[in-house]
């Protein structure tokens, strides 16, 4: 009778499971700053585990694309080019898209209530300055569309690129365009009136064009501020 192949012990799994999600999170939210450097000794004291949990989950992580491996120096978080970060706006456009017309074709769903509620939250955060909060209330819109679309397989693919482009560090960057802040939420208005009237096409398209602005307004102020930057060096 053939045995089953040994397996990993399940506690070092989940260990190693629970680095790499908090690792992720630490990267995703910018306490962890790109280029940081990555040391598996420092890791591992501060998560109180061996480095075999920390070594298994950076190996995770690179996989993602949140962190870089550079031979004979070290591991740091990655830094994705600008090419990088067009190509991942590319996909987000795709995949927010076809997530605003797949929800706009169910229905009175649940997720379009708490869609209303949340652009109530976001006017008066865009009426109060607190690009803190709107920047919060983004996220929370466009995954909410994404989960009401209803489709697995595409909340699955939409998950891994948001992780991959930290998304929470760079809306912060979007948003601090003059004026991005209440072009933004017009934008977010739109879309939700045209999935309420249950226009799929209309909802894709508005939703595509809104994705493409805020990757304008990103590209932007990362010019911006590579300006400030050489300026400051030239100083």
């Amino acid at each position: 009778m053939q045995q089953p192949r040994a397996r990993k012990p399940l506690q070092q799994t989940s260990m190693q499971a629970r680095v790499a999600e908090e690792l992720r999170q630490m990267i995703i939210t910018g306490e962890l700053p790109p280029r940081s450097s990555l040391s598996e000794m420092a890791l591992s004291e501060t998560f109180g585990v061996s480095r075999t949990p920390i070594r298994e989950a950076l190996k995770q992580l690179q996989i993602e694309g949140l962190v870089e491996v550079r031979p004979r120096v070290g591991t740091f978080v990655a830094v994705p080019s600008r090419r990088e970060i067009t190509e991942l706006f590319q996909m987000k456009e795709l995949l927010e898209g076809a997530a605003a017309r797949l929800l706009a074709f169910r229905g009175n769903v649940p997720e379009l209530g708490r869609l209303e509620e949340n652009m109530r939250a976001a006017d008066e955060a865009v009426r109060a300055g607190d690009a803190e909060e709107y920047a919060r209330l983004v996220h929370d819109f466009h995954d909410l569309i994404v989960v009401g679309a209803d489709n697995t397989k595409l909340e699955a693919h939409y998950r891994t690129l948001m992780n991959q482009l930290a998304y929470a560090r760079l809306v912060r960057t979007s948003l601090a365009q003059p004026g991005r802040l209440s072009e933004s939420d017009h934008e977010h208005h739109r879309v939700l009136d045209l999935i309420a009237a249950k226009d799929g096409d209309g909802a894709e398209r508005v939703m595509r064009e809104h994705v493409r602005r805020s990757h304008q307004a990103l590209m932007a102020g990362m010019d911006e501020r590579r300006r400030q930057e050489r300026d400051l060096s030239e100083g």
